[in-house]
């Protein structure tokens, strides 16, 4: 008779950063032998993948940690991990707030998981594991990745930048860029199984390789995956204006595989602001680097992130943001209302803007960047435009997948059986605000 196998279960939260530490810890946890759960409240192993960058986002997380004392009064024996950025911030008061966990792993852990969860079953002695020191930066083991096609790929840790809204770098650490070769091989062992898409991830990518003490390293980094054979698409997230230069722009422009999208967040477009933020640059450099995207990559889609009711933020300031919104043109944007982050200095910032001001700035400033994201998105109306496929939408004779540019697009499966990772040409004829509508070209 065959024994049953132990299983686990993996609440993730938060950014793409941490989808890919998900990875690892469900790769680590089937080195040892667990297997997925189909219900989280039967797991042997549960881990909560936490995120603090927003209020809302711990209120969240934390509804969902006192949920799991219900599981660990019903089963004793099941190990709870809290992981991630709501750790490292917290650490010992979330202990004792939710005494049902059995670990907390900080954001510096992810590859130690699988020797402390192992010392964690030989003693039962909870722990609190949040120093920043990177016991294992470079991760060798498996990992068990979301998409049949697509890759996540850590290239960096930690942030310097210490913009004063952002607790990334109080939870995340100071920049620690991995070894080059080990993401050449990282990649290609995923070539081999089948991956076509990767991300290159770091808080900050432009910053890739600088304690290193290397030039242009990220640029450099672009080209040699863009040598990989087998890579068909290459993105990369987050960049930081501070640290974009025309080198990575260049190489975006020369390299076949790496594609027109640019995400660069702006968060406002006043300089009083971005000074009080701590951004390191100005809105005039701002709008010389997009000037320089238009230049090699005209067909490029710009991103961006912004933040509305900072601290200070008077209406004259809130204009200079929307009219940067309406000169660049982004393809898309995503808005926030600022939130205080305790630990940051801008919590401590005087002059917070009230709450009514903030949500009526974000409603004019989401009716500014829809309309530009739908003129955008008609500008492929006509087009056939390259798409990898990703699956079926709610309606399954309906596929979905993304151009180059990260442009959703849907198009009617008529009969034929795609696959997620498959290419197709799809020639546009309908725009929308977040995605466009088309029909398959058929090989000749």
């Amino acid at each position: 008779m065959q024994s049953k196998k132990n299983t686990y279960y993996i609440f993730n939260y938060g950014c793409q950063m941490n989808a890919s530490d998900t990875e690892h810890y469900a790769g680590q946890l089937e080195e040892m032998g667990y297997v997925p759960a189909e219900d989280f409240h039967t797991a042997d192993v549960i881990i909560v993948n936490t995120c603090c960058v927003r209020e809302s986002a711990e209120k969240k997380i934390a509804g969902k940690i006192g949920e799991l004392k219900a599981v660990k009064t019903a089963h004793p024996q099941t190990v709870i991990c809290v992981a991630g950025c709501m750790a490292q911030k917290d650490g010992d008061k979330l202990l004792k707030k939710h005494p049902q966990v059995d670990l907390l792993l900080g954001t510096a852990y992810v590859n130690d998981f699988k020797s402390i969860l192992a010392d964690y079953l030989s003693d039962r002695q909870g722990g609190v594991y949040t120093d920043l020191t990177i016991h294992q930066s470079e991760f060798e083991g498996k990992m068990v990745r979301q998409s049949s096609f697509a890759a996540w790929i850590p290239i960096m840790y930690g942030c310097n930048n210490f913009c004063t809204y952002c607790i990334v770098p109080y939870v995340r650490g100071r920049e620690r860029s991995r070894d080059i070769e080990n993401i050449v091989a990282e990649i290609e062992q995923a070539v081999k199984e089948g991956y076509k898409e990767f991300t290159l991830l770091g808080q900050n990518v432009n910053s890739y390789g600088k304690d290193f003490g290397e030039k242009d390293a990220f640029a450099k980094l672009l080209r040699r995956v863009n040598e990989i054979n087998g890579v068909e698409r290459i993105h990369y997230m987050t960049s930081h204006p501070r640290d974009m230069n025309e080198e990575v722009i260049k190489a975006v422009a020369e390299c076949e595989h790496v594609c027109e999208n640019f995400h660069v967040p702006f968060q406002s477009g006043s300089n009083e602001i971005l000074k009080k933020m701590n951004r390191g640059y100005s809105r005039e450099k701002y709008l010389e680097l997009i000037k320089l995207i238009r230049q090699y990559v005209p067909d490029a889609a710009i991103t961006t992130d912004i933040i509305v009711g900072f601290p200070g933020e008077t209406e004259a300031d809130f204009q200079d943001t929307l009219n940067l919104v309406q000169e660049v043109g982004f393809d898309a944007a995503f808005t926030f209302i600022y939130s205080k982050r305790s630990g940051t200095p801008a919590a401590k910032m005087t002059e917070q803007v009230p709450l009514e001001i903030k949500k009526q700035r974000l409603n004019q400033l989401m009716e500014a960047q829809n309309a530009s994201s739908l003129r955008c998105n008609e500008k492929l109306v006509g087009q056939q435009v390259e798409v990898l496929a990703e699956g079926p939408s709610k309606n399954p004779a309906v596929w979905t997948g993304r151009t180059r540019t990260n442009k959703l697009v849907l198009w009617p499966a008529e009969g034929k059986n795609y696959y997620p990772g498959e290419k197709v040409m799809v020639l546009v004829d309908a725009a929308q605000t977040w995605l466009v509508k088309g029909k398959a070209v058929q090989d000749e």
